[in-house]
C-alpha cells in the first residue's frame, strides 16, 4: 500500500512539473505577441514592461508571417523605434517566413534613411529573399538609384546571383550599355567578381 502511495506521488509530482513547464511555455508565448502587437500600436510603456521582464522576446516573430517587432516599425518607416529596437537588442538580420529582413523590406520601400539606419547596426546588406533576390537586385529592377548607390556604399555584392542564376549587375546591363544604374554600379562597386571574391576569402583558414 505504501508503495502505491508513494507511485502515485511520484506521477503527481511528474505532472505538476510537466504543467509547470508548459504553462511556462505559454507565458513565454503570450508575452511574444503582447510585445508584437505593443510595437503595432506604438506602445512603447508596455513594450518597456515586457522586455524588462524578459529582454529575449525583442526578437519574438508572428506565427503567420515570421515578422519580428524591427519588420513592424521598418514596414511603418519609423526611424525612432527602429533605433529603439536596435538598441535593445533586435536582431536586423532575422528573416520573415519568405526569408525577408527589415533590410530588404526597407530597400522594397525606397526607405534609404532605414537602411543606412540597419546597416550602420550591423544588417548584412547581401541577405536573399527566398527566391535569392538580395535588396541590391530588387533595387536594380525598381531602378531606385539612391537605394542602389546606398546599398553599395554599404558592401553590398553586385555580382552575387539570385536563384535565376543573375546578378544585380547583370540585370543593370539589360537596362543597354552606359545607362546610369550600371554606371553607379562599375563606379561604386568595382570590377565584377571583386567583392564577391574579397567575401569568399575571408571563409577557412589564414596562414
Amino acid at each position: 500500500m505504501f508503495k502505491r502511495f508513494r507511485l502515485f506521488g511520484l506521477v503527481g509530482l511528474f505532472l505538476s512539473t510537466l504543467m509547470g513547464a508548459s504553462l511556462a511555455s505559454a507565458q513565454g508565448f503570450s508575452d511574444g505577441f503582447l510585445f508584437l502587437e505593443a510595437v503595432e500600436k506604438r506602445d512603447a510603456a508596455k513594450v518597456n514592461e515586457l522586455l524588462e521582464h524578459n529582454a529575449t522576446i525583442v526578437n519574438s516573430r508572428d506565427l503567420a508571417k515570421g515578422h519580428t517587432g524591427l519588420h513592424i516599425a521598418t514596414k511603418r518607416r519609423d526611424l525612432q523605434w527602429m533605433g529603439y529596437l536596435l538598441g535593445k537588442g533586435a536582431d536586423p538580420d532575422i528573416a520573415d517566413k519568405n526569408g525577408v529582413t527589415p533590410l530588404m523590406v526597407a530597400s522594397q520601400l525606397g526607405f534609404v534613411e532605414g537602411v543606412e539606419l540597419l546597416s550602420s547596426k550591423g544588417a548584412n546588406v547581401d541577405i536573399p529573399n527566398s527566391a535569392g533576390e538580395t535588396p541590391l537586385i530588387s533595387a536594380v529592377h525598381r531602378r531606385d538609384l539612391s537605394m542602389v548607390r546606398v546599398l553599395l556604399r554599404g558592401g553590398a555584392d553586385p555580382d552575387r546571383n539570385d536563384n535565376s542564376g543573375r546578378s544585380a549587375r547583370d540585370y543593370a546591363t539589360l537596362g543597354g550599355p552606359g545607362n546610369s544604374v550600371l554606371s553607379e554600379i562599375d563606379r561604386l562597386g568595382g570590377e565584377p567578381g571583386s567583392r564577391t571574391k574579397k567575401k569568399a576569402s575571408t571563409y577557412g583558414p589564414s596562414f
